[in-house]
């Protein structure tokens, strides 16, 4: 009897059991496939037109055109010196004194020497004249007239040499004072009042200051791509705004041999309060320009990279493709092929693949695939995790409340 009681109440528990069960939730969780995709968040600008340039950047100092080196054109003790480094001197302005004491009296020298010769160049030549019409008429003999001749051509011979001999002295007289040959800032002197002034010394040198020019020296693929008449801009090493402006003026025909690089001449157009000689400036040539381009952000695109092997010659070579992603009807983000122009820093030109207008995926498109469903988020939402505070900057109360946090952790 006892067994078929406890038959009953088993029996009982199940069915109770049973029925509870089918009037709650079902107890399954599985999600079906027809479920709703949730949208990711992604942040998105509109493509424009702009104008982009294809830029050579390269760093070079500022200098003259020219640098003249003056050098003493006679040799004797420097009396005076007129100008000194970083003067600015005029073409023809006194830059120092040789002593002059030996040259001027041979400059009188000479002035005596030429009026003795041209007295006797005049005093032979009417003798010849004289002469001349005599054997004409045969009153004198061939050998007198010959005699006259002679002495009349030394008297010229003479009296060519002796003007030869005043230029010349003339002309080291002059030199005793050193002048500047151009218009320009003294860069160095080597000499000083006492010291000896030789011919082949270099007592100054000038900087010409008709034109500035900066010589930057370009690898082959950049070096080939320039040419004469581009503009270029300058920015002065380590300040954002452009300090100046000019053009390619000159480029070296060859590479140089030891370094592979081609030499580039720009000549200044204009000149800001930066640029200096020898000052340290960035040039950037703009090779060329593509007008009304379609520009999005660099780091808008996708980038793809296929290994490919090439069975002949055994390499491996990477092939890239670049991809973006647009957003149609504000909730579905398409993936499009994209050829790439023109670079300019973070900007690069789209040639082919989308038009200006597209609403494109700047932030969160690594995450996606096509006709992934999206949402358009505030970009601030992008920037949400929290500052990090420095514990030496925290306040007393904020370390006391972290201390207790941490012991009742503990």
């Amino acid at each position: 009897m006892k067994n078929l009681q406890y038959v009953f109440v088993l029996s009982l528990l199940v069915i109770i059991q049973a029925c509870g069960g089918s009037s709650g939730e079902p107890t399954n969780n599985f999600r079906g496939a027809d479920q709703e995709e949730e949208a990711t968040s992604v942040e998105t600008m509109t493509a424009s037109t702009q104008d982009i340039s294809r830029l050579i950047k390269s760093f070079g100092n500022i200098r003259a055109q020219e640098i003249v080196k003056v050098t003493p054109q006679v040799s004797n003790r420097i009396t005076k010196i007129h100008a000194d480094l970083g003067d600015t001197v005029q073409q023809g302005d006194l830059l120092a004194t040789i002593y002059d004491a030996t040259y001027r009296d041979q400059y009188q020298q000479a002035k005596s020497q030429l009026e003795q010769n041209r007295a006797s160049y005049v005093r032979d030549s009417l003798q010849f004249q004289r002469q001349k019409e005599l054997h004409k008429k045969d009153l004198i003999s061939s050998t007198e007239f010959d005699n006259a001749k002679a002495t009349f051509e030394s008297s010229k011979a003479q009296l060519q040499s002796a003007r030869a001999n005043l230029t010349e002295s003339r002309e080291n007289l002059a030199n005793t004072k050193i002048k500047s040959p151009v218009y320009g800032v003294v860069l160095s002197r080597n000499i000083s009042e006492g010291d000896l002034a030789s011919n082949g010394q270099v007592a100054y040198e000038i900087a010409n200051l008709v034109g500035l020019q900066a010589r930057v020296h370009l690898p082959m693929e950049e070096w080939r791509d320039v040419e004469i008449g581009q503009k270029v801009s300058f920015r002065v090493s380590n300040q954002p705004d452009i300090s100046g402006k000019g053009r390619v003026t000159q480029i070296s025909p060859r590479l140089d041999a030891a370094t592979g690089l081609g030499e580039v001449v720009i000549s200044l157009t204009e000149t800001g309060q930066s640029i200096y000689q020898g000052v340290l400036v960035e040039s950037i040539i703009k090779v060329t320009t593509h007008n009304n381009a379609v520009v999005i952000p660099r780091a808008a695109l996708v980038e793809n990279v296929q290994t490919i092997i090439e069975p002949e010659s055994n390499t491996i070579q990477l092939e890239r493709s670049y991809s973006v992603f647009t957003v149609k009807n504000d909730s579905l983000a398409v993936q499009s092929d994209v050829t790439l122009g023109i670079e300019q820093g973070d900007k690069v030109e789209v040639t082919s693949g989308i038009e200006a207008g597209d609403e494109i995926v700047i932030t969160g498109q690594n995450g996606l695939s096509d006709s992934t469903k999206v949402r358009i988020a505030d970009p601030q939402n992008f920037n949400t995790s929290p500052e990090e505070v420095p514990i030496d900057n925290m306040t007393e109360e904020e370390n006391k409340t972290t201390s207790q946090d941490t012991s009742s952790t503990s």
